[in-house]
């Protein structure tokens, strides 16, 4: 099979497009023949190298495809099924297998290339909110990094739990309609604003009651001058390269709460828990309440041209890498 192979850390050069042996399956594993795999900025981070693992490899988190054969015991999946997976091997491949706790139905009324372009970031933003902040109706919610993937879909996510307010920070102003197009009823550019203090400001002195901090660093310490009494500071990236410093006396008194989540130590850990969001998240997507923006779409051979345009930051939504074009639409 066509693949794309990381054969050295580094920049884009080092992948190239390839052909690979086809991936051996397990019993209770399933082949999946891949439509449409999307980029995530994770994969760039394995391609330098920050993320361990032995070269060559495949990069990719996601994929959607059909089933092409299944394991002698996965129970609840057949051939031919459309499903999207998390796989075991990467996703930047003609065929992978993934496990069959980590592959999900989808229904024919979700396109392959909006089901390509939603499993990380729509299974993280509903873990996020619904699971570990356990937002309640009417809460303001602040989310950081708010344009990019996780960012629009959790403010989609955060009206369709009930929230009362959603409010976003960007980096640049260029930024601010994707939030506001995404549903966000307030944005601000932390780079010409106190985003702390309109926070405070629209909340009546309140503050947030969840914060989704992707950031880490300067952007986490100065959450916590917004974040409400019982509030729920979710931390889940470092995107600055910082290290942010708590206090304990900002937290006991006021019964507030800093938590830590990663899907990839959940993907790998707790895999049972995953098939909850998806049952919560995929129907969403299916009647069209949750809309995943895509931005670029490449074919698998262009990998390569797909990371350097998401490294220029100038993409908007997500990136896609289509495999089967005719499937895709």
């Amino acid at each position: 099979m066509k693949a794309i192979l990381v054969t050295g850390y580094g920049g884009p050069e080092n992948m190239i497009y390839t052909d690979v042996e086809m991936p051996e399956m397990m019993p209770k594993q399933i082949l999946i023949r891949t439509v449409a795999t999307s980029v995530n900025f994770a994969d760039i981070k394995s391609r330098y190298g920050k993320k361990g693992g032995k070269l060559p490899f495949i990069p990719g988190l996601d994929v959607a495809g059909v089933i092409e054969r299944v394991g002698t015991e996965v129970e609840h999946f057949q051939v031919g099924q459309r499903v999207i997976a998390f796989p075991s091997q990467g996703s930047y491949a003609e065929y992978v297998v993934a496990d069959e706790a980590l592959t999900f139905a989808i229904p024919d009324s979700l396109d392959f290339k909006a089901a390509a372009a939603c499993p990380i970031v729509s299974f993280t933003a509903y873990k996020l909110l619904a699971e570990v902040a356990r937002i309640e109706p009417g809460e303001t919610v602040l989310i950081h990094a708010a344009a990019g993937g996780i960012g629009t879909t959790a403010i989609q996510l955060a009206k369709l739990l009930g929230a009362g307010k959603v409010i976003g920070t960007v980096g640049s102003e260029s930024k601010a309609g994707i939030v506001l197009d995404a549903g966000a009823d307030h944005v601000i550019c932390h780079e010409q604003e106190d985003f702390a203090e309109k926070v405070n400001e629209w909340t009546q002195g309140e503050g947030a009651n969840v914060i989704l901090d992707s950031i880490s660093g300067r952007v986490s310490e100065k959450s916590m001058t917004c974040l409400a009494t019982y509030g729920r500071l979710v931390h889940f990236g470092n995107a600055s390269g910082e290290v942010g410093s708590f206090q304990t006396v900002d937290l006991h008194a006021s019964c507030r709460s800093v938590l830590g989540f990663s899907f990839g130590t959940t993907r790998q850990k707790r895999p049972e828990k995953l098939r909850r969001t998806a049952e919560q998240v995929i129907p969403f997507l299916s009647q069209g309440r949750l809309q995943i923006k895509i931005g670029s779409t490449f074919s698998l051979s262009e990998a390569a041209r797909a990371h350097e345009w998401v490294e220029s930051r100038k993409s908007t939504g997500k990136v896609l890498l289509v495999v089967d074009e005719a499937l895709s639409e």
